[in-house]
């Protein structure tokens, strides 16, 4: 195993052993990463924190996890960043070979070109948004919503009208991945053409479903060319795309 590898496979190890021991993988992963460090540390820490004895990364992890305000534990003395750069030439490279082309395809009429939205397929769904009333995928008890308005799809009035439908009525959503049934919540916070659904929902609880899983929406395959998934920009078809259920 390279040293790659072997670092890569740190946090498992580190979650497996002193995470059971601390009660905590996520404690324990930062632990290991700090207590790491301390043979390059000390003569980049403050002088009055400078210390070369072996808790020394014990001592940084303990002071870090117990005070409420930031902490600076690195400082360069020698007052020259670059010396820090690992580069064989000691210059920080910008030039990316992937990238070139797609700068070089950046100009106004491309972009105004791809804005342009397909007939057949008039809405825009973004698969996820920021949410006060969920806790990501971690919400499995309704009861931490209970009494409040969760897991909508939020519409504009305007494509709404256009459309007949209603605010609260439940609708179906289909796309290309698959289909789910939701409460419609008309709102001025979506865009015009555009939709809205939270995550964190769907989830089964006591053997039922709470909400509509977003990610049953997306397609795997709706990838930008670098692989990355487009989640925030997946089309509706026009027609059925939203039926009153």
């Amino acid at each position: 195993m390279t040293g790659t590898q072997s670092s890569k496979g740190h946090p498992f190890i580190l979650g497996k052993t002193l995470g059971k021991a601390m009660g905590s993988v996520h404690l324990a992963c930062p632990l290991g990463y700090v207590a790491g460090r301390t043979q390059i540390l000390p003569g980049k820490m403050p002088r009055e924190r400078a210390s070369t004895g072996p808790t020394l990364g014990e001592d940084i992890f303990s002071r870090l996890s117990t005070t409420p305000k930031a902490s600076g534990w690195e400082k360069n003395r020698s007052g020259n960043n670059f010396a820090e750069i690992k580069t064989e030439d000691k210059k920080i490279n910008l030039h990316i070979p992937e990238l070139l082309d797609e700068l070089k395809a950046l100009d106004v009429a491309n972009e105004e070109a791809a804005l342009v939205m397909d007939t057949k397929f008039p809405l825009i769904l973004m698969a996820g948004t920021a949410y006060v009333h969920k806790r990501q995928p971690l919400m499995r008890d309704p009861a931490w919503n209970e009494g409040k308005r969760v897991c909508t799809l939020a519409m504009h009035p305007n494509d709404a009208a256009s459309l007949k439908l209603t605010d609260g009525q439940q609708v179906r959503v289909i796309t290309e991945a698959g289909s789910e049934e939701i409460e419609l919540e008309v709102s001025d916070t979506a865009h015009i053409g555009h939709v809205v659904i939270p995550h964190g929902f769907g989830l089964v609880y006591n053997g039922r479903k709470y909400g509509a899983n977003v990610n049953r929406l997306t397609k795997n395959t709706h990838r930008d060319q670098f692989g990355t998934p487009i989640h925030s920009i997946c089309p509706l078809p026009g027609g059925g795309n939203l039926i009153n259920i």
